[in-house]
């Protein structure tokens, strides 16, 4: 049986809101075993985007545990968050923060540029990971110059450039028409069969959501169904049917603010 590579345990996420507080985790226990796929779906103030970044360590929950991989994030200081998030997970947003001013393959190799690594080392990963997005000929341009799906596939690549073991998207697919959605929907499953990736995606799309081999349902700050849909996911072996939590009062989620960038996300 696979190695979970997220143990979520008791998560509690508090807010405070013009001087009261708002509950939008209440109590989340949950797995995710290594090379899975996952969907999280739920009406808007369920509570997912704030699951998704205390799981991704961009955020501190109030409560509970996180486990990824051998790692207890619990407590740990900016700095080391920061040198987890490095090492194992990639993010992919709704929208995709490249940076304007550099190119395709400049974009991609950014995060391990930032890390230190050089370009030589870096370019090589770069210009292979924008093959496999079927972009290795528009590699020299730059966002402006790039339609909105080639500009989330570039993202998509550049979260892959660290070869993460984890990644982890916030609406990946919800700036794109149908056509391009499910373009981004099949790169996703490759990577997972190519890289053995697990990945975790927050969506709206109910379509998307239930091609996926697990969906995950929240509800007022809890999970309020774990199912299996029995399409396989490549990178990943079964694993026994979560049992759904019980529901709670109904709960708003918390004013949201701007989504970080996937780049500057890394750093402490």
């Amino acid at each position: 049986m696979a190695e979970p590579i997220v143990v979520v345990e008791g998560l509690h996420k508090t807010f405070v809101h013009m001087g009261r507080p708002l509950d939008v985790l209440r109590g989340i226990d949950l797995k995710i075993d290594q090379g899975e796929i996952v969907a999280i779906v739920g009406s808007s103030g369920a509570g997912k985007s704030t699951l998704l970044h205390c799981i991704g360590t961009l955020d501190v929950p109030t409560k509970g545990r996180i486990r990824l991989g051998r790692d207890d994030v619990t407590g740990l200081s900016s700095a080391k968050l920061a040198s987890i998030r490095n090492r194992v997970i990639g993010f992919v947003f709704q929208f995709h923060h490249l940076l304007p001013e550099f190119s395709a393959i400049e974009n991609v190799m950014m995060p391990g540029l930032i890390q230190g690594r050089s370009q030589k080392d870096m370019e090589p990963i770069a210009q292979a990971l924008l093959g496999e997005v079927g972009l290795k000929n528009r590699a020299t341009h730059r966002p402006g110059e790039l339609s909105g799906g080639e500009q989330q596939r570039v993202a998509l690549a550049r979260a892959l450039a660290l070869s993460p073991k984890l990644l982890l998207c916030d609406e990946p697919t919800g700036n794109l028409d149908s056509k391009t959605g499910k373009q981004i929907q099949d790169l996703m499953f490759d990577m997972n069969a190519r890289h053995g990736t697990t990945i975790v995606v927050v969506t709206h799309d109910l379509g998307f959501a239930h091609s996926m081999p697990r969906v995950v349902t929240m509800k007022d700050g809890l999970v309020s169904s774990d199912e299996r849909t029995g399409v396989a996911a490549k990178g990943a072996k079964p694993a026994e049917k979560a049992k759904p939590e019980k529901e709670a009062p109904p709960s708003s989620e918390a004013p949201s603010s701007a989504e970080p960038s996937p780049v500057s996300a890394s750093e402490p």
